[in-house]
């Protein structure tokens, strides 16, 4: 096996070009998204999914007004989303055909040539990536550029980061770097700077790509306490088994034991 690669995304130094996006679908040969205008924002990609596979979502915050009584500042954050690559990745749970796997890197990728369009992934995913292409009914997601990690490359949308916002390399060397950035930024006066999803302490054991962020999860679009949606399915079975052997022991009672003649 060899050793764990993930992406540690920097949302603080994110400049919202969408290099990554264009470099994801240029090297995966990733569809267009339709063009759809929303009116909403600058973001023309809305969120992740079959056809976007990395995603830069453009928040527009006003901050509260001074004492002074005066307006508030606007503020911009830049989120970079992509697949957590979960430790425990409940997709890998679900799934009938074994489309989807865990590569020798850690991370986890469909092959389109088993996937047989389900769907059961799709709720699975607690960060709601996954999701099924329209054209063809498969599901699609982030590989983390797998066959770029086997030729020895970094992944495209790491590679394209103007700012080395999205960074790419062993795990454990990632989180620590990561925690030396959100100590620089609190000395800086920056206290809201927290790390989303390297813990393996959290519901998932600790993502495979995570974040710096400026702010909640939830103003990203980010679950605050994720959970692996199959964490139950263990004691499930176990009930499940213990119900079947209950109904064929009454059943055996019912059908297998005589009754008694009357004389």
């Amino acid at each position: 096996m060899a050793e764990r690669m993930g992406f540690f995304t920097d949302t603080s130094i994110c400049i919202g070009c969408k290099a990554c996006e264009v470099a994801c679908k240029e090297w995966n040969d990733v569809p267009d998204d339709g063009f759809v205008f929303r009116a909403t924002s600058y973001d023309n990609t809305g969120s992740l999914g079959a056809d976007t596979w990395r995603h830069v979502a453009f928040i527009e915050q006003r901050a509260p007004a001074g004492g002074d009584g005066g307006e508030g500042i606007d503020r911009w954050l830049m989120s970079s989303d992509v697949c957590k690559h979960c430790t425990h990745a409940a997709c890998l749970d679900v799934c009938p055909t074994g489309a989807l796997f865990r590569t020798e890197f850690g991370t986890v990728v469909v092959q389109a040539d088993i996937c047989n369009g389900c769907g059961y992934c799709v709720p699975a995913c607690p960060y709601g990536v996954i999701d099924r292409r329209e054209r063809d009914g498969r599901a699609w997601k982030c590989t983390m550029c797998y066959d770029r990690q086997l030729g020895g490359l970094e992944p495209a949308c790491a590679k394209a980061c103007p700012t080395d916002s999205i960074q790419f390399g062993p795990l454990d060397e990632l989180r620590a770097r990561a925690e030396e950035r959100v100590t620089a930024l609190h000395e800086a006066g920056r206290p809201e700077a927290r790390l989303y999803g390297e813990s393996p302490d959290d519901g998932v054991g600790g993502a495979g790509a995570f974040f710096l962020l400026l702010d909640d999860p939830e103003v990203y679009g980010l679950p605050p306490a994720p959970v692996v949606t199959t964490r139950d399915l263990p004691q499930m079975w176990r009930w499940a088994g213990g119900a079947a052997l209950t109904l064929a022991g009454a059943l055996a009672l019912c059908f297998g034991v005589p009754s008694r003649r009357r004389g």
